[in-house]
C-alpha cells in the first residue's frame, strides 16, 4: 500500500474516532445536570467561529452562491446538523453511547433504502445481505440494552433513529449541491445555520442567557465537543476523502463504533457483553459489505 494511501486511511480513522467520541463527551456532560438543549447549544457556540473561518476561507476560492443554493444550504443545515444533532443528543439521555453509535452507523443503509424507493433503483443481493446482517446486529444490541436499561431504550433508540434518518436525507439532498458549493464550504455554512437554529431554540424555550455560564467542567467538555468532536473530525474526513476517495474513507470509518464501545467502557463504565460484541460485529460486517465496490 502506497504511503499516501496509508496516511489517508490513518486520517480517516482518526476523524471517525474523534467524531464518535461526541457521544462519550455528551454522556460526561449529562453528569453535571445539563440537558440536551444546553449540550448542543454550547457545542455549536464554541464551534461556529471555526466554521465561519472555514467558510470565509473557502468562499475566497469559489464562486458566490445563488439565492436558490443559499435556500438549499439553509434547509440542509436545519435537517442535517441541527435536527439530526438535537435528536441524537436527546436520545443519548436514554441509551448507551455504544448503541447510539451503532444506530447512527446504519445511516448508509437508510440512504440505500430511500434512494431505492424514491428513485426506483434496484437493490442487489449483496446489498440485501449487508442490510440483513446490520439490522440483526442492531436487534441483538438493542435487546441487550432493553434488558439492562429498561423501556427507556425504546424512546432513546427511536430518537437516535430519527437522527440517523434526518442525516440520511441530508446526504441524499446534498449530493448535487456539493458539486457547486464545495464539500467543506457546504459543511461550514450548514453548521452556521445549525448554530442559528440552536440559539433560536434556546431563546424560544425562555432559557436565560446567564444560564450558558456553566461550571468549568461543562465548559471544557463543550470546547472538546466543539473542536475535537466536531470541527476537527469533519476537516479530517474531508482531507481523507480527497486523498483516498469516499469508499475507502468510509471503510476506515468503521473503527468509529468499535472505539465508542471501548471508550464507553473506559470512561463511562458501560459494560461490554458477548451479545454486544456479536451485534457490533454484525453491524460492522453489514456496513462493510455495503461500502465495498461490488455493492
Amino acid at each position: 500500500m502506497p504511503a499516501a494511501q496509508r496516511v489517508g486511511l490513518a486520517v480517516a480513522a482518526i476523524g471517525a474516532v474523534l467524531f464518535s467520541a461526541k457521544a462519550i463527551v455528551a454522556k460526561l456532560m449529562y453528569r453535571y445536570n445539563v440537558d440536551a438543549v444546553m449540550v448542543i447549544t454550547l457545542r455549536m457556540l464554541f464551534a461556529v467561529p471555526l466554521f465561519m473561518a472555514i467558510g470565509w476561507w473557502q468562499a475566497r476560492k469559489l464562486p458566490a452562491l445563488s439565492w436558490a443554493d443559499r435556500g438549499r444550504v439553509v434547509f440542509l443545515g436545519f435537517i442535517g446538523y441541527y435536527l439530526s444533532s438535537f435528536l441524537d443528543f436527546i436520545g443519548l439521555q436514554y441509551i448507551t453511547a455504544s448503541l447510539e453509535r451503532l444506530i447512527l452507523f446504519l445511516t448508509p443503509s437508510f440512504v440505500l433504502l430511500t434512494t431505492a424507493l424514491v428513485f426506483r433503483r434496484p437493490i442487489a443481493a449483496r446489498q440485501w445481505i449487508s442490510l440483513l446482517l446490520a439490522y440483526v446486529g442492531i436487534v441483538l444490541v438493542f435487546a441487550h440494552d432493553l434488558d439492562v436499561s429498561g423501556p427507556q431504550v425504546w424512546l432513546g433508540g427511536a430518537l437516535v433513529l430519527g437522527s440517523a434518518m434526518s442525516y440520511g436525507v441530508y446526504l441524499i439532498l446534498s449530493g448535487e449541491l456539493v458539486q457547486r458549493v464545495g464539500s467543506l464550504r457546504l459543511v461550514a455554512y450548514a453548521m452556521c445555520v445549525s448554530t442559528f437554529c440552536c440559539v433560536v431554540q434556546y431563546l424560544a424555550l425562555g432559557r436565560p442567557i446567564a444560564e450558558l455560564a456553566q461550571p468549568a467542567p461543562v465548559m471544557w467538555l463543550s470546547v472538546v465537543n466543539a473542536v475535537f468532536c466536531t470541527v476537527l473530525p469533519v476537516s479530517l474526513t474531508m482531507i481523507a476523502v480527497a486523498r483516498i476517495g469516499a469508499p475507502m474513507a468510509s471503510q476506515a470509518g468503521m473503527i468509529g463504533p468499535v472505539s465508542t464501545l471501548l471508550l464507553a467502557f473506559w470512561l463511562l463504565g458501560e459494560p461490554i457483553s458477548g451479545v454486544q460484541m456479536i451485534g457490533s460485529a454484525l453491524v460492522l460486517g453489514g456496513m462493510y459489505l455495503l461500502s465495498t465496490k461490488k455493492a
